[in-house]
């Protein structure tokens, strides 16, 4: 976080990929979400207009947390509609936590929202 605020300037990336980021299961440990309001704001004015993010998680709650916060960003929208989730892009590379999800048998959701160009 500290090299997006402070190293990168205002419209540096084309594409960020925030793949399975600790979901801090615990209630009194959601603070510690790195998607938070305060994180997606500074996203929006590091992604070039038109720059897509590209998260996924396999903790529900998680996935609901950073639908919530990112459909709040009046800077992003949603790339498959408001409040949806996207199916899984045959791109995205197949991450050990991903695996592991599968191996449990859990649910992976995709977000994927676009830097409104305006």
């Amino acid at each position: 976080v500290e090299v997006l605020e402070h190293s990168l300037t205002e419209n540096s990336f084309d594409r960020l990929l925030l793949y399975f980021p600790d979901p801090w299961h615990k209630k009194r440990h959601h603070k510690r979400r790195i998607v938070q309001p305060a994180f997606a704001e500074l996203i929006a004015h590091r992604l070039k207009p038109g720059g897509i993010w590209h998260l996924a998680t396999d903790w529900e709650d998680y996935a609901m947390h950073m639908r919530k916060v990112l459909e709040a960003q009046p800077q992003f929208e949603n790339i498959v509609g408001p409040g949806q989730f996207a199916p899984r892009p045959q791109w995205r590379p197949l991450t050990k936590f991903e695996q592991r999800a599968h191996r449990l048998g859990h649910r992976v959701w995709d977000l994927l929202y676009r830097r409104r160009i305006n």
